[in-house]
Parts: structure tokens; C-alpha cells; sequence
């Protein structure tokens, strides 16, 4: 009688809760549901006590999928010294930077060899997007402060991520340096509490100059206060990563390090000169595969981080067939390329090794993940997250990509001694962006890249910036 009592009164609390429930919310008949859908197996129990002790990604490692990785590549760019980005959302500068030097090489017949400072570039990449933060907190002033532009901004003062577009806007404009001459600092290797800092300070600013426009203050004296608000943030920067090197000394070495020619001063801009040659817009063109768009229609995003500063992000979209098609011609021709992808999607980090079949989640939890390459743009499940340097491909008889090879940004002890091989399938699902130089485009796509861009807002799923 005692537990008939107690047993009433727990389910007359409970409906009586459920009984506050809104439209929309779960009702007692749904949970009822859900619980009843829990098929009393026992196989239940004994997954769940393995993912309670284990990491779903051992429990889900297909096993059969484990064999030795396949390092051979029928077209593969000579190899040069892997680099390592650290706690640092610098992956496309390390990237972009990695063109460069194999373009350097090559034009050397691969008998010297340069490491260009990343931490100096970095500097001015973050003094830049600090003034694209304000300006446009300016440009945006008379909008209430909740507006979702005014907030894109407070939201996102600065970052680490980027593009291609912000190698070659910077090192046209600053000049490079090599490595020896600007080393890497602990800030520069490991960005979030600087980051954190001179965003704060930004915010800050942003506030103040949002009043001064309301206060209707002229636009020299807001040009005034901006110009003093970015020296703070230059000399954070300076005691942070280091004053940008002015002049340097320097003679350019062989690939084993011997010096090759008598030391010389250059400037920045000069060694650039001497490194590069050209500035680089206009020597490459940009493609990604986005499904949920058409294709051979170019897309550029609004409010880019070169807004004020350089050239915005336009893209060519292509299918992954011609992509493949473009890295193929440059990758024979020994030209390293800029390339991005979703890298975290089934990738078995120690072996380096991205494909399809490594991770059996399906299984493992019962249920299966069919979103394709559209939807998961759509739904923000997939994007461009990590910008890495495509090195190889390996061809089948019919002249068909099977493999892919990329340097990564992660140390020479990641992955595959510093690079990850890719399979075509996984390539075709989850590679997003590459940047191919003209001499390897076809006259029709390079018509094309001429098109008046589609505007896209800056917080659409494919358009993040590479970390």
C-alpha cells in the first residue's frame, strides 16, 4: 500500500511537471517514447561501459582499414623542411609561405633553398586586421550597436585565420624575411592570450570611436584617434612577436645548409624582390567547390579582412573534377599549390592518413551520418578549416587521381613525417579551396575568374577563414 502511495505521487508530480511543458517541448508521451525506442539488448550496455572508459575514435578505428599507408605517388614535388604552426591559427600563412619557398626553389633549379619568417608577416597581419576592426566599427557607426554587422565586428576583433589572399597582400606590401632574421616568439607560437588582449583593447576602441561619430566629431579627428589607438596595438605587438626587421644581412644557403655567395643587406621589399620577383595578384586565380552554388560562377566575401587593406577573397566555383584537373597540370609541372579542407573529418592523425573508411561510427553508435557534401556546407557540419600545401598525386592507368599528398603545418614528427596522404574519395568529400597559378589555368576558366562576383556575407559556412 505504502509503495502503491509512493509510486501515485512520483507520477502525479511528474505529470504535473510535463504539465508546464510549451508548445514545442518534450511531452511526457515523447519521452515515453525515446525510452521505449532503447532496444533492451545487451550489446547496449556493453558499448556503453566501452565509450564510458574509452575515446570514441579508438573504439570506432575500422580495423580493416589499418593496413600500411600507400606512400607512393606517380607525381611528387620535390620535398623541402617541414614547418610547425604550434598553438597558432596560422595554417595559411605556413602554407602560403610554403608555395613561395618551392617557387624559389624551382627557380633555382633546387639548389638554394629560403625559410621566410612567418612571425614577421604575422605582425603586420594582426596590425591590419586591428584596423579593419575599427574602421569598420567607423564605417558602421550609425547603426545601433546590437545590428549584426556592428556586432560581426565586436564579435571578431582580429584572429589568427586566414587566406592565400593575405600572403599575397602582405609580403607584396611588407616584404619578407627570412626565418633567422625574425624567429619565431612564444606569442607568435602561441596566439591566444595576445590575441585575447589586443581584442579586448579593440573593443574598447571600437566603443570610443563609435561615440565620437555620434558626438559628430570630424573625420580627420576620428582618422586622429584611430591612427594613436593602432600605435597602442602596434607596440603590443612589438613586445609580443618582435619589431619588424628594417634592414637585415643575409646570404642565401643550399638545401644542406652551405652558404652560397657573399652576405649582402637587403631590405624587406628587396628580399622580396629578389625571393618572389612580382607582386602576386593577378598571377593566380582561386577556385573552390561549393555544391549549394552553381558552378563557374565567381563568389567574393564581403568584409574580408583585406576590406580596407588589400584584395578580398574571390572564388571561382568549380567541380572537384576540374579542381582535381588544375592540381594535376601544376603538380606535374613540380609547383606546389594552396589548398584547404575539413582535415578533422576522418582523419587518423597518427597514421596520417584522411580517408572514408578509417572511423566506423555508424556502428559503433547505431545510427548512420548521410548528409552529403551540400548539406553538410548548409548546416555548418563541414567547412574549410585547415589550409595545408598539396605536394603529390598518385594516378591510376587511366590518368586518374587515387591518392593525394599534402605538407602540413604540424611538425615533421605529425602524420607522415610532416605530410598526410588523402584518398581521391575523401579529397572529393571534404577539400574545398586551391589556388592555381595562371600559366596552369585554361584561357575558358580564366574568362570566367573575370565575372562580377556574387557578394557573400561573411558568416556563410564555407567562407571561414583557414586556421
Amino acid at each position: 500500500m505504502k509503495k502503491l502511495l509512493i509510486s501515485s505521487l512520483v507520477l502525479i508530480s511528474a505529470l504535473s511537471v510535463f504539465a508546464q511543458t510549451k508548445p514545442g517541448g518534450i511531452t511526457a508521451d515523447m519521452l515515453r517514447h525515446m525510452e521505449q525506442a532503447q532496444a533492451a539488448q545487451p550489446s547496449n550496455r556493453a558499448i556503453f561501459n566501452a565509450i564510458a572508459s574509452n575515446k570514441i575514435d579508438d573504439l570506432a578505428r575500422n580495423f580493416a582499414n589499418q593496413g600500411p599507408v600507400d606512400t607512393h605517388f606517380t607525381i611528387e614535388t620535390p620535398k623541402q623542411s617541414i614547418h610547425n604552426q604550434k598553438s597558432s591559427g596560422r595554417c595559411w600563412m605556413f602554407s602560403g609561405l610554403n608555395v613561395l619557398r618551392s617557387n624559389f626553389a624551382k627557380a633555382h633549379a633546387d639548389t638554394l633553398a629560403v625559410e621566410f619568417s612567418h612571425d614577421y608577416l604575422f605582425f603586420y597581419d594582426q596590425l591590419e586586421k586591428a584596423n579593419l576592426m575599427l574602421q569598420g566599427v567607423v564605417d558602421h557607426a550609425a547603426k545601433p550597436i546590437d545590428d549584426p554587422r556592428v556586432q560581426f565586428f565586436f564579435h571578431h576583433p582580429l584572429g589568427d585565420g586566414g587566406t592565400f589572399c593575405g600572403v599575397a597582400d602582405l609580403a607584396a606590401k611588407y616584404g619578407l624575411v627570412p626565418m633567422s632574421v625574425q624567429p619565431e616568439t612564444f606569442s607568435a607560437e602561441n596566439t591566444s592570450r595576445m590575441s585575447g588582449l589586443i581584442a579586448s583593447k579593440l573593443r574598447e576602441y571600437g566603443l570610443e570611436l563609435r561615440r565620437m561619430v555620434a558626438d559628430k566629431k570630424k573625420p580627420a579627428q576620428i582618422e586622429k584617434r584611430k591612427t594613436e589607438q593602432l600605435s597602442t596595438i602596434y607596440h603590443m605587438l612589438c613586445l609580443t612577436l618582435g619589431e619588424p626587421v628594417k634592414t637585415f644581412t643575409y646570404a642565401h644557403r643550399d638545401k644542406d645548409g652551405k652558404q652560397r655567395g657573399e652576405p649582402r643587406q637587403y631590405t624587406p621589399q628587396e628580399f622580396y624582390q629578389e625571393t618572389v620577383g612580382q607582386p602576386l595578384n593577378g598571377t593566380f586565380i582561386m577556385v573552390m567547390n561549393d555544391p549549394r552554388r552553381p558552378y563557374h560562377k565567381t563568389y567574393e566575401v564581403e568584409y574580408d579582412r583585406h576590406t580596407y587593406d588589400g584584395t578580398n577573397w574571390k572564388y571561382l566555383n568549380l567541380p572537384m573534377e576540374e579542381i582535381a584537373g588544375l592540381a594535376i597540370t601544376a603538380l606535374k609541372d613540380g609547383t606546389k599549390l594552396y589548398s584547404s579542407y575539413d582535415v578533422g573529418k576522418q582523419l587518423d592523425r597518427t597514421r596520417g592518413y584522411n580517408d572514408l573508411d578509417n572511423f566506423d561510427y555508424a556502428s559503433l553508435l547505431g545510427t548512420d551520418f548521410p548528409m552529403n557534401k551540400a548539406d553538410r556546407i548548409s548546416t555548418f557540419d563541414s567547412g574549410s578549416t585547415h589550409a595545408m600545401t598539396l605536394t603529390a598525386v598518385d594516378l591510376d592507368g587511366n590518368g586518374q587521381p587515387t591518392r593525394w599528398k599534402v605538407e602540413n603545418s604540424w611538425g615533421a614528427d605529425s602524420g607522415q613525417k610532416g605530410y598526410i596522404v588523402m584518398t581521391n574519395r575523401w579529397f572529393n568529400e571534404y577539400m574545398f579551396r586551391l589556388v592555381v597559378f595562371n600559366q596552369y589555368v585554361p584561357a575558358q576558366l580564366l574568362q570566367e575568374y573575370q565575372q562580377q562576383p556574387v557578394m557573400v556575407m561573411p558568416e556563410d559556412p564555407l567562407f571561414q577563414v583557414d586556421n
